[in-house]
């Protein structure tokens, strides 16, 4: 474990000695939170991974030290077999950035038998960054699970009807994303996520005109197939 402590110390080290601070400065313009960044690219940590591979001992380790990139790391290095409901809800609880919040659901979470369940639970959430991670992970259900059914994807359209009213950006951008990618899996979908998103307009508020709007110029200009 002392190997694993060092290593993940080491990787630290070497993120915050290649950041910059014009790097952070542009990573805040995309509203991502660098209180805590060294400021390096996505592609950056990719390669790092590249080197470790996945390493739930160390994927635990890199999150702990509380540095931006390194948790970007950790939810590549971890191994969803060795995924629990208490790893995903302390790591849940901790997130602060929307790219974090879409690293942790798209590449971890989606891949565990948690995904679903999750999904459902944090997009009934208050906290801004838990909620976000619900409706991050149907999006990415919704393009990666070919097997779920279409009911599934048929509740998670009432999960999205509820949100609609939160007027939170990170929020109101993944709800959107999710009633999107919800009705892209095809046409009976593309159907049902039309009529909720019609049904948001009548909502009459700003967060929900802008996700029924946009998401009915994109699912209208789809069509049928």
């Amino acid at each position: 474990m002392d190997d694993v402590l060092k290593l993940a110390g080491d990787i630290a080290a070497r993120i915050r000695a290649a950041g910059s601070d014009r790097n952070r400065q542009g990573m805040a313009r995309y509203g991502i939170n660098v209180a805590h960044a060294a400021g390096v690219s996505v592609a950056f940590v990719r390669g790092i991974r590249k080197e470790t591979g996945q390493n739930q001992e160390l994927a635990l380790a890199l999150w702990n030290t509380g540095l931006h990139e390194a948790r970007l790391l950790a939810c590549l290095a971890a191994d969803p077999g060795q995924v629990d409901d208490a790893l995903v809800e302390h790591w849940v609880a901790d997130l602060d950035s929307w790219d974090i919040c879409d690293m942790f659901t798209n590449n971890l979470v989606r891949k565990t038998l948690l995904a679903h369940d999750k999904a459902r639970e944090w997009a009934g959430r208050p906290e801004e960054f838990v909620r976000r991670a619900g409706f991050s992970l149907m999006a990415s259900l919704a393009v990666h699970d070919k097997k779920a059914s279409d009911d599934r994807f048929l509740e998670y359209l009432g999960l999205v009807e509820a949100a609609a009213c939160d007027g939170r950006n990170f929020v109101k951008k993944a709800v959107n994303w999710a009633l999107r990618g919800i009705g892209k899996r095809g046409e009976a979908l593309r159907l049902a996520a039309l009529e909720t998103a019609r049904r948001i307009l009548d909502q009459d508020t700003p967060q929900a005109r802008w996700i029924a709007r946009d998401a009915i110029r994109e699912l209208s200009a789809r069509g049928p197939g």
